[in-house]
């Protein structure tokens, strides 16, 4: 899969069956959606195409209102959202910046400059609430509309639903607000989780408890940034650490702005391995490429009176996620046996 940032590069196809939405998630219904382009683009012989947008429009928007939390907690970074789009089969991405200038171009001008001279748009398939150009006066029947004119097929895609519920990153987002993650994963299609390259962090986990620990390094945490002012998940998870063995490990991480430690609003993952490997030695973790899996969630983020508190409450998350993985496993057992 090819990343362009914007229509401007000789890469790009010079025509293409194509996508639009913000793909935050990447949750199955815009794994239908994707699923039909990648089948409309090879009926046409076309690369299959994504436009999407950085940042999110609704934060572009909130941000100019000078209402920063209005705009909606972001489900994926960047990195994830690609990953997914690529695990979809997606040819070609284009990633829009969202400003001032896209925000008030006209509808009829982005056909025009985006789709159509930018693109080479020849198939644009859409969502059922799609609207487009300056105070969103562009819709569907505009758009089919021009694609008569112009001689590109336009088609439209309606709602995705399951068991009932429709699919949309607002439901994810309701999901993992709630602390639901099997809600979150049926509607992702996979459990919910974060990537990154694990990075240098104050190592404060390392003095944290290292007598209880009993071992020098104490909670010791990979770290890893999401790069978004809020995140649609929050709070202290059982997870699975995926990238740094072959098999994924076992832990309980912490997602949130550490407020017993820090006043700096910044969001990141820390996890906590529950068995670390030998064999990885005691930096091995830096500079990895890792896939950290969100379980289950076991409570929320809070403040604490201080270090001791707050690894009194590591402790016990420990405990309770080692309980979660032995539950676990016994139900696998069970079921085993329930099958033979």
């Amino acid at each position: 899969m090819r990343v362009f940032r914007g229509i401007h590069h000789p890469g790009l196809a010079p025509s293409c069956a194509l996508t639009i939405g913000n793909f935050d998630g990447v949750h199955r219904g815009h794994q239908a959606m994707l699923a039909l382009l990648q089948s409309e683009a090879r009926h046409r012989h076309l690369p299959s195409c994504v436009m999407t947008f950085e940042p999110h429009p609704r934060d572009f928007f909130a941000a100019q209102s000078g209402q920063p939390e209005k705009a909606p907690a972001r489900i994926a970074t960047l990195r994830d959202k690609l990953q997914e789009l690529e695990r979809c089969g997606v040819d070609q991405v284009v990633l829009m910046r969202f400003d001032e200038r896209l925000a008030s171009q006209p509808p009829e001008a982005f056909i025009d400059e985006v789709l159509l001279h930018g693109l080479g748009a020849r198939y644009v398939l859409v969502g059922d609430d799609f609207r487009f150009g300056a105070r969103r006066a562009g819709d569907y029947a505009m758009l089919d509309r021009a694609g008569g004119e112009f001689g590109f097929d336009v088609a439209r895609m309606m709602s995705y639903e399951v068991h009932g519920l429709r699919v949309s990153s607002s439901a994810v987002r309701e999901a993992l607000a709630r602390g639901d993650m099997e809600a979150t994963a049926a509607l992702l299609g996979r459990p919910y989780s974060i990537s990154g390259h694990v990075t240098h962090g104050r190592k404060l986990g390392r003095g944290l408890g290292a007598s209880a620990a009993g071992a020098d390094d104490g909670f010791r945490t990979l770290n890893l940034r999401f790069a978004h002012r809020r995140s649609a998940a929050a709070g202290i998870y059982v997870v699975r650490v995926h990238g740094l063995t072959a098999q994924p490990l076992d832990g309980v991480a912490s997602l949130g702005v550490r407020p017993t430690v820090e006043d700096a609003g910044r969001i990141l993952l820390e996890t906590h391995v529950l068995d670390w490997p030998a064999e990885l030695g005691r930096e091995g973790g830096y500079g990895k490429l890792v896939r950290v899996e969100l379980l289950h969630k076991l409570r929320d983020e809070a403040r604490y009176d201080g270090l001791d508190a707050l690894t009194a409450a590591i402790r016990q998350d420990v405990v309770n996620a080692r309980l979660w993985f032995d539950g676990h496993a016994a139900e696998r057992r069970q079921t085993t046996r329930d099958r033979i």
